[in-house]
């Protein structure tokens, strides 16, 4: 990589890839692409250019791929699970006909195309501890309908075209700096903001539903990573399991309270993310990322509550 766009760079992943990219390539080379209503602010906005660009319109697209010798794009765009349940269409077209107008630029420009799945491209019928990486994946969901195409059609460009596309499938993200916007796994978030704050945490998740999770440096990690990773050491590309930590709610209620002892939680479970939360795996078996690039996780989930609360604490004061 030597000059990156980010496309949806103002969402939960991309504010802080591009960051990691700026600080990696220099703050000319990494351009964050935005949707007018999500402009970037701050450090993000004063760091490097920025551009408008709609991930369906691959005239912008090349245009900014042209004027910036753009030869590696990071695709962020999409609605997270809960808010695709709401919106399938809004979904499909952002993530499915988004994605095929950048690989379409990708194609031309010859340019090399990291488009993330999820832990949502597997169904009810995955095996749900130690999910291999090559199984059955049939999701119920059109945020995990819209994954599994998202890994075919980037397949695809690579048999038949040899664009360079890869891809790791995220467990849920957790971070210090940026809140989710409508995913099954934000409830891991959430819950650090309330304890901070002194509030109690309303959990829409039920006890023992446990679902694989990741702190935010290790995925930006695993992002740059696959994508300077050797491509002659890739038997997979679309899409890595990659894994870091496995716990259901009761397990993190009790590790906060190790911190923060007067935590309260209760329960109000909302039945559209139990669902789908009920037919994601518990734990992926990452060792073909291991094996393949190098993967290994940084954090735990104790290294991590340490940390979010560190951090939290230090913004709220």
């Amino acid at each position: 990589m030597k000059s990156v766009l980010v496309i949806g760079s103002t969402g939960q992943i991309g504010s802080e890839l591009t960051m990691v990219l700026r600080r990696k390539l220099g703050g000319a080379n990494v351009v964050a692409g935005y949707i007018q209503g999500a402009e970037p602010k701050g450090e993000l906005l004063e760091s490097g250019p920025h551009e408008i660009v709609d991930v369906r319109d691959a005239a912008r697209i090349a245009e900014i791929v042209s004027n910036y010798k753009i030869d590696t794009i990071y695709n962020l765009a999409a609605l997270l699970s809960a808010v695709a349940e709401r919106k399938p269409l809004m979904a499909w077209d952002i993530q499915l006909n988004g994605l095929l107008a950048i690989l379409e630029v990708a194609r031309e420009k010859g340019c090399a195309v990291f488009t993330p799945s999820s832990i949502g491209s597997f169904g009810p019928e995955t095996p749900r501890k130690g999910t291999p990486q090559d199984t059955i994946q049939r999701p119920r969901s059109m945020y995990g309908v819209t994954k599994v195409a998202t890994e075919l059609l980037s397949d695809y460009y690579f048999n038949k075209f040899r664009v360079d596309t890869r891809s790791v499938r995220f467990p849920g993200l957790i971070s210090n700096v940026t809140l989710p916007g409508g995913g099954t796994t934000d409830y891991a978030v959430e819950i650090y903001y309330a304890a901070v704050k002194g509030e109690e945490f309303v959990c829409p998740i039920a006890a023992g539903t446990f679902m694989d999770m990741m702190y935010m440096p290790d995925a930006l990690k695993a992002a740059i990573d696959i994508m300077e990773a050797d491509p002659s050491k890739l038997k997979h590309r679309n899409s890595f399991n990659i894994a870091s930590m496995s716990f259901e709610p009761e397990m993190l209620r009790a590790k906060i309270l190790e911190y923060i002892p007067e935590f309260k939680m209760r329960y109000e479970v909302d039945p559209v993310r139990q669902a789908i939360a009920d037919s994601w795996p518990d734990m992926m078996d990452d060792s073909c990322a291991r094996e393949e690039w190098g993967w290994k996780p940084s954090y735990d989930l104790d290294s991590m509550t340490r940390d979010m609360i560190e951090s939290l604490r230090k913004r709220f004061g």
